[in-house]
């Protein structure tokens, strides 16, 4: 199969072709079957081809394949939105928009901060991922790739460590950089948000310091900053929870969704505080295929699925299951290049490292084709991609995610 007409700008992880799968596992092509450790870099807590998820997009199917809201509203959009608004665990009216991805929510975010603050400035923090479209760019905490050769992005944008036991950087740190920052970069008047993730993902499954978050979030209220979660990647139940920022005791203005918000199907969406979302002029907000009918049936049926017990269920039997066998590893030990655990919950990378602690990339690129020869695919993550990052679907099967466990072991056993 011809792969001629793709752009080349497009980096593969895995050069094969799948065909088709079925909850944690996928077949390619040729008929060889892996156990899926990357779904769809997070979009499939449910697994491939959930069968509420398949019956709610064959039955809309047959009802109404698309309409642009702005045009004229459709009952799946609304009943979503009143869906999702209720699903958001804060204490204050919640409003929102639908979106095609997480890269536009946060697009539209800093609209939407900027009309409520009259402010441009935006922080954002070190190995940081909030998209690929030029403003998100920006965002991001590391260049290569994504900021190479596309010369001056949008700004104003400054960046902060990020802290957490994941990484080393400290709480204190972090509130010194931070110090630094208004005395000698910004006005503090002139920022209109702070976006951070509330546990890393494209930086290595890095898990935000409680105390750092709770610290932030003060600092926001006080100065009358606006504080952004992206939920993209730790959202909809990957931590064992609804959402990350959860286990952080904060209540973010704006919150960003996409990825496992849809059961695999294209969607996205910004919610938060009611009086944020409505400040801009009508027509300000809006787009014509956000919120396609068949993406909100599917996520109905994705946020059927995901009660609060089931999702408490499948993170801490997921969780359990990593944490035991990662124990075990590191006791015999199983590789001189295990690293460190990082993370929370079923969201878990593990750090492949020399002794000194500096990371091996080398052995990371090697463990990914002794995988996925062996039958499981995994993804990287890290500024040194040298971090492997565990998004097994919720709904796997223990005795899948023991043998895709059990593959992952021998094939470290092998790095050299």
């Amino acid at each position: 199969m011809s792969r001629e007409t793709i752009s080349q700008s497009i980096s593969i992880v895995h050069p094969i072709s799948l065909s088709h799968g079925k909850n944690a596992e996928v077949w390619d092509t040729t008929g060889k079957r892996y156990i899926d450790f990357v779904g769809g870099i997070g979009v499939l807590n449910l697994g491939h081809c959930h069968p509420g998820v398949v019956e709610a997009i064959r039955e809309q199917a047959t009802r109404l394949t698309h309409y642009a809201f702005n045009a004229a509203p459709h009952a799946p959009y609304i009943e979503l939105m009143d869906r999702l608004c209720a699903f958001i665990p804060v204490d204050y009216a919640v409003s929102g928009m639908l979106t095609n991805s997480g890269a536009e929510a946060a697009e539209n975010a800093l609209k939407i901060v900027r009309g409520a603050t009259g402010r441009t400035a935006v922080i954002a923090f070190d190995g940081a991922f909030h998209g690929r479209t030029l403003a998100t760019l920006n965002l991001n905490g590391k260049v290569a790739p994504y900021k190479q050769k596309v010369g001056v992005l949008p700004g104003p944008v400054y960046h902060l460590p990020y802290p957490s036991a994941d990484n080393g950087v400290t709480c204190a740190e972090a509130l010194k950089a931070m110090d630094r920052l208004f005395s000698v970069e910004i006005d503090v008047n002139d920022v209109a948000c702070f976006i951070i993730e509330p546990v890393q993902g494209e930086g290595g499954f890095l898990a935000l310091d409680i105390e750092f978050a709770q610290a932030l979030h003060r600092f926001c209220d006080d100065k009358n900053i606006l504080l952004i979660a992206d939920e993209i990647q730790s959202g909809f139940g990957r931590t064992g929870q609804r959402f990350a920022f959860s286990r952080l005791g904060i209540k973010p203005d704006l919150i960003l969704l996409g990825k496992s918000i849809a059961g695999g199907v294209p969607l996205g969406a910004v919610v938060g505080r009611k009086a944020l979302l409505d400040n801009l002029p009508k027509g300000g907000l809006g787009g014509t295929y956000s919120g396609n009918p068949i993406a909100c049936a599917a996520a109905l049926a994705t946020l059927d699925a995901m009660t609060d017990e089931q999702l408490k269920t499948w993170g801490s039997q997921q969780e359990a299951a990593i944490v035991s066998r990662y124990t075990a590893w590191r006791e015999q030990p199983l590789s001189p290049y295990l690293g460190r655990l990082t993370g929370v919950g079923a969201m878990r990378g593990i750090e492949l490292a020399h002794a000194d602690g500096t990371p091996a990339p080398q052995q990371l690129t090697q463990l990914l084709s002794l995988a996925r020869e062996a039958g499981l695919l995994l993804m990287p993550s890290g500024k040194s991609r040298h971090i492997i990052r565990l998004l097994a679907p919720l709904t796997t099967e223990p005795a899948v995610l023991e043998q895709g466990l059990d593959i992952f072991e021998a094939c470290l056993k092998q790095l050299a």
